[in-house]
């Protein structure tokens, strides 16, 4: 994208929650540079639920985004549709920037028919062919690219047209992309909310999605199984165990912790629901490694730099929601059903799930303690 020093209003349509605004980063990094003097107002969706953060909740005093225009996601009714044009014709932005979810060319023509409708004539990232649709790195297939597809924060690049792969993957994968810009108030929030725990191993138990849950007892084997290894130690403190979520991610993550403290382990810190989505990234900056779901949570670990151990159930393809960088270890069973895109499995069972044993889990968390928290183990496992 070139810089467009001119523009004045710019509206960027993106809908989701928390995993869908940091997986956005470096689309919006970008959109500050080919803008920079621009006022950059978000169209995004009112929250569904309380595990479902808003956008400005999300993305802060970042400066990504300047300002926001809500309506409720799927809204069919002409007066509300005509109310959101009118709300748009006032503001009269003179770009709207496309980063909304692939969800068919029809649909995405139907949209920039809209913005169009609202008096905007220049539309970026409309994805208005397959090739643009599909994490198939520009093609209209995966023949191609069978177990190596799109990162969904690529294919979003790809639909600003930034020229060459190259300095598409630069944009994706440089650290820089994905700053949250933390501010020293949020951080300092998030060392008094952790006390004394240093360096501990973040847990992330919660998913609004049914077909991601990999399940209550699944948890708890899995926290008293890690509570029991020759864990190291950092600076000679072995790793406590921080629990993230939404406030009514509470109970099952004490549920998981039960698991823990029966394998010996102590030190035990649970704030679901008591931080921000910006102050969990900075708890989770601070933290060795996360180990959770497909999440909004694994997606904050990753962006602030903080390596994975992240169980996915194959609702999508392998890669379109990985956690960004290196370091991580995904879990991801492919079966037969894969790619099935449901939210609520039941005639499978949630067969991709239950194909990941606890002793898989373990398999990947141990070299991670070794890696993350290097040091003499521990002749006690699991006490302090």
């Amino acid at each position: 994208m070139n810089v467009d020093t001119e523009t004045r209003r710019v509206l960027v349509y993106r809908l989701g929650s928390l995993g869908d605004m940091v997986v956005a980063l470096p689309a919006l990094h970008q959109l500050e540079r080919a803008f920079p003097n621009a006022e950059r107002r978000m169209l995004t969706n009112i929250p569904v639920s309380a595990k479902a953060p808003a956008a400005e909740a999300v993305l802060g005093a970042s400066g990504l985004i300047h300002s926001y225009l809500q309506y409720p996601v799927g809204a069919r009714n002409p007066f509300a549709l005509a109310r959101l044009a009118w709300s748009i014709l006032r503001w009269r932005p003179q770009v709207v920037v496309y980063l909304a979810a692939a969800r068919g060319v029809a649909a995405a023509r139907r949209d920039a028919g809209f913005f169009r409708l609202c008096g905007v004539r220049r539309l970026l990232g409309v994805p208005r062919t397959l090739a643009l649709q599909g994490n198939f790195y520009g093609a209209e297939s995966d023949a191609a690219c069978v177990n190596d597809w799109e990162p969904e924060a690529l294919r979003l690049l790809r639909c600003l047209a930034v020229p060459e792969t190259a300095a598409t993957d630069r944009a994706a994968t440089d650290p820089a992309s994905w700053d949250l810009r933390l501010t020293p108030a949020e951080r300092a929030v998030a060392a008094a909310a952790l006390g004394p725990l240093v360096r501990p191993i973040a847990v992330s138990v919660g998913t609004k999605v049914q077909a991601k849950d990999w399940g209550r007892d699944n948890w708890r084997a899995l926290l008293e199984g890690i509570a029991r290894l020759p864990a190291p130690r950092h600076d000679d403190v072995a790793p406590g165990l921080l629990l993230l979520g939404s406030a009514d991610e509470y109970e099952a993550s004490e549920s998981a912790a039960a698991g823990w403290r029966a394998g010996g382990g102590s030190r035990v810190v649970n704030l679901c629901g008591q931080l921000s989505p910006r102050e969990s990234a900075a708890a989770l900056e601070r933290a060795a490694f996360f180990l959770g779901h497909d999440s909004g949570p694994m997606h904050l670990a990753a962006a602030v730099g903080t390596p994975c151990v992240a169980i996915f159930a194959a609702r999508n393809i392998p890669r379109q929601w990985f956690p960004f960088g290196a370091r991580h270890r995904v879990l991801y069973r492919e079966v037969a059903c894969a790619g099935c895109g449901l939210e609520t499995c039941i005639v499978e069972g949630k067969r991709c799930l239950h194909a990941i044993s606890v002793a898989d889990v373990l398999a990947e968390v141990e070299p991670m303690l070794a890696e993350t928290c290097p040091g003499q183990a521990m002749e006690d496992p699991g006490r302090i």
